[in-house]
């Protein structure tokens, strides 16, 4: 962890720690800080709110899938950040964060998604993202199965499934379009920022 370098650690350690208080604070956290649909509160759940679209993002549905995202920030995020730096890492995470929220409750609009959404998945796809365009042939082993792969493949890949899962209604539990929205924001910030660069 001290080897990290000072955004993906902030990023760790505020993850960890609003985990830390949920475990205290219950369900308080999640109805005024998870991504809820625009009008949810008239079916009885809390309302949305604009702060949602950034503090969903530090709640987790249990250990698993806190340690799940984490593991992947920890891997790809210090990578990014080594190249770009802190301000632009976290502006960068932050943007797919948002972008991943947005998709969401369009998502819900449709009348396709229902309930609250929580986790880190939409920076970290983002990430994922950013990783593969930086080292498309760095290669990455999956845990199951453990199948070496170069990172543009694997990237591509998980988008795919990510895509045919959401289309398909497949794993109703997990939000597959936040994760793409995540990756699309940060493709298009990654775009736009070269563009201007030049």
């Amino acid at each position: 962890m001290f080897n990290l370098p000072a955004g993906t650690r902030s990023l760790l350690l505020i993850n960890l720690a609003v985990f830390a208080l949920q475990n205290f604070g219950g369900e308080s956290l999640i109805d005024y800080f998870a991504l809820w649909p625009v009008g949810s509160e008239a079916l009885g759940a809390p309302g949305f709110e604009p702060w949602q679209l950034i503090t969903y993002s530090f709640l987790h549905g249990g250990l698993t899938h806190l340690l799940f995202n984490m593991l992947a920030l920890v891997m790809f995020g210090g990578d990014v950040e080594r190249v770009w730096g802190r301000d632009r890492f976290l502006t960068y995470y932050f943007v797919c964060v948002l972008s991943a929220g947005l998709a969401q409750l369009l998502v819900g609009l449709s009348g396709n998604a229902s309930g609250e959404t929580i986790g880190a998945s939409g920076g970290v796809f983002g990430l994922l993202l950013a990783f593969a365009m930086m080292y498309p042939r760095r290669t990455i082993l999956l845990i199951f199965p453990p199948i070496p792969m170069p990172a543009w493949l694997f990237v591509t890949l998980y988008g795919v499934l990510e895509l045919v899962l959401g289309v398909t209604g497949a794993d109703a539990n997990v939000a597959h379009f936040a994760h793409l929205g995540g990756m699309l924001g940060g493709y298009l910030m990654i775009r736009f920022g070269r563009s201007r660069r030049r």
